[in-house]
Parts: structure tokens; sequence; C-alpha cells
């Protein structure tokens, strides 16, 4: 497999992403629904607003066929085996460029949140072989696909993994019990990301790190490049919008952190982009990972009356291009870190939503050794 093309964030030039594939797409079924941007004194910013869509915006799954509780966030993609192995291949695939800079000091007790499948677990584990994880998820199904998947692909490190099954706004554990947290595309799937973040908060002790990575799609370019191609991605986004989610919540990762409690935000992008030089990536990211993350949503997007058969089949045929001879992609992830107060901020709102999560442990102590670079 080739290596990611990691760009250095250093000497990369900024991206501006006001601007992007989709504002030259001028049909207002297709635009994308932008969040707004944080406004001043600690604001909350503010997520896709589901009464801009031209359907119904369902804030939660009514069943829950993954096992988890009803009432709780819908995955827009859904939990079918199909799903799984496309997990798998995004962190194989990108396992070099997310992880890199991300390595925990042995004995260190780090919560993963959210940790789906297992797909990231097993490269944590690899990447801090001394480190306790503990992992949780909302999902009864895939806690246990989790397990297998670590089992397979890590067996050495099975002992060293526990496993819960709790809703991060709920989680089961003392107050300043982890040294570390780590969240991999979880708040992009959640309507409250603000809420989430001060609730997992809670569990990690003064001074520990929070380490989140989450993609944007308006970060998306591609050649050859098609309206057609940039609609369906639209359509993929609004749909998330409507699962109570944020395809486009990359960017707002580092006011997002700010506004739970968190401090010395620093956020990084880390790119990837593939072409016929590096066939690994144009084969794990761009086939297996991206069109395959839009190409799951067809039936949703067509009873949406988002689009019709014809139109959507002409889109991905497009956007299919971009992996063949010729064809280029590129896409950034935002990774962030940031550390936990020693003691609640002054200026914190009271707890935002029911159940209300206790406050922070108030202790002094020095930062846990671990990482700073995002």
């Amino acid at each position: 497999m080739a290596t990611p093309a990691i760009t250095d964030p250093s000497g990369a030039p900024s991206l501006d992403l006001s601007t992007g594939p989709f504002s030259r797409d001028r049909d207002p079924m297709n635009t994308p629904i932008r969040a707004a941007g944080p406004a001043p004194d600690r604001a909350r910013p503010q997520g896709p607003v589901p009464g801009q869509l031209p359907f119904p915006a369902p804030a939660c799954a009514a069943a829950a066929p993954d096992g988890s509780a009803p009432g709780t966030p819908a995955y827009v993609h859904g939990y079918s085996d199909g799903e799984a192995r496309r997990l798998g291949d995004q962190a194989d695939t990108l396992s070099r460029l997310l992880h890199a800079g991300t390595a925990y000091p042995a004995g260190s007790r780090v919560l993963e949140v959210g940790c789906g499948v297992g797909a990231q677990t097993v490269h944590l584990v690899n990447g801090s072989p001394g480190a306790l994880i503990t992992a949780v998820d909302r999902s009864a199904s895939s806690l246990a696909q989790a397990r297998a998947h670590l089992a397979a692909h890590a067996p050495h490190a099975t002992e060293r993994v526990r496993w819960h099954h709790a809703d991060l706004h709920d989680l089961p554990f003392p107050d300043g019990s982890f040294d570390h947290l780590f969240l991999c595309f979880v708040l992009e799937h959640l309507p409250d990301p603000v809420r989430a973040l001060t609730a997992v908060r809670r569990v990690l002790r003064p001074g520990g790190t929070v380490t989140a990575i989450e993609g944007d799609h308006g970060s998306v370019v591609f050649h050859p490049d098609s309206p057609t191609a940039r609609r369906v991605i639209g359509h993929q986004v609004r749909l998330q919008a409507a699962a109570g989610g944020n395809a486009l919540l990359g960017r707002q990762l580092q006011p997002l952190l700010g506004a739970a409690g968190f401090t010395e935000v620093g956020v990084r992008p880390r790119t990837v982009y593939a072409d016929a030089s590096r066939p690994g990536l144009v084969r794990g990211f761009t086939r297996r990972t991206f069109i395959a993350m839009v190409e799951s949503v067809r039936d949703e997007a067509l009873a949406a009356g988002l689009t019709s058969p014809a139109d959507w089949d002409r889109g991905l045929a497009d956007l299919r291009r971009a992996a063949e001879p010729g064809g280029t992609f590129h896409y950034t992830f935002f990774k962030a870190v940031a550390v936990a107060p020693a003691a609640r901020p002054a200026d914190e709102a009271a707890p935002v939503a029911a159940p209300a999560p206790p406050a922070a442990a108030a202790a002094s102590g020095r930062r846990p050794a671990g990482p700073r670079t995002a």
C-alpha cells in the first residue's frame, strides 16, 4: 500500500474553506448546509439548521437496529457489514496520516469515545503499546464487532483494552478517571458537539489531553471536476444534517473545544491527496472510503426527493472518474489536541442539557506526559 501523502502543516498553504467546490453549485436544492461561525465571547458554534432542509429532519432514530438505546441520534451511514468494511479500509489507509503524533506513555489511562467497530482502536493500541485503553460505544453490535476486529488484527493487545456499552453523555466512570481522551469521526454525527465534549471532559483529569479528529466534506477537490458529482456529495451532506450531524464539522473543532471548556486548543490539517502514482490511496481512500460512503446513501437521497435515479447515477459515475487514470482526489481532515483545565472555567455556563454532567474534579497536578502536537 502506498504511503499517504501527508501535507506538512507548517509548509502547506492555508485553505479557504469559506469557498470550495460546493460554492460553485447554484442549484438551491443541492447546496449543502453550512454551519455558521462562532459568535464572540465563547458563544456556541451553530451546526446545520434542520429547518433549512427541503424534507423532514429526524433528530433521532426511532428504532435502533444497532443495539443502541432508542432516541439516540441516527448514524447516517448505517450499520451494515459493508459499512464496517469501509471503516476498516479508511482506518488502515489513513493510519499514518491521522495517528501520527499520537502516542501515549506506558501506564496512561486512555478513553476512546465512540470506538464503533474498532477500526481506529487497532491503530490506537499499536501506537501506544503500554497504554491502558478503555473503549466505549452506544452500539452493542458495534462493540461485538470491535472485540472481534481487535482479536483478529491485534491479538497481543486484547488484554489491554476494556470495552463498555455506554452513551458518551452518561459515561459510567468517576470524575477525572482518564489521562487522555481520543475521539475520531464522532462529533460529526452528534446534534450538539459542545454538550458531548463537555460531558466527556468530566472524566478527563485536570491537565489531561483530548484528541479529536474530524473530516470536512467542504474540503473536497477532485479532477475531472463535475457539477453533478459535487451535487451527489452535497446530498450526503444534507442527509447527515437531517440525521442531526454535520459533515462540515472539521473546520469548527477549535471553537467547539473552546466552548466546551478546554484550553490550549491546537488544530492542524491532515491532507490526503490521491492520484495514479499512489494506487494504494486511490483504492483505499478515494474508492473504498469516500466514494463508498457517498454510494451508501443512494436510497435515502432518492427517498428524500433530493435527486432522481438518473441524476444520481450520472453524478456518481462522474465522481468515480477521480479514481481512474488521469483523475485526482483531495480531502482535508482536521486533528485537534486540547487540555482539560485545572478547574472548571469561571465563565462556563451551567450544565447544558440533561443528563447534566457533574462538575469536573478540581485538583492540581502536572499534565500527564503525552503528545501535544495535533
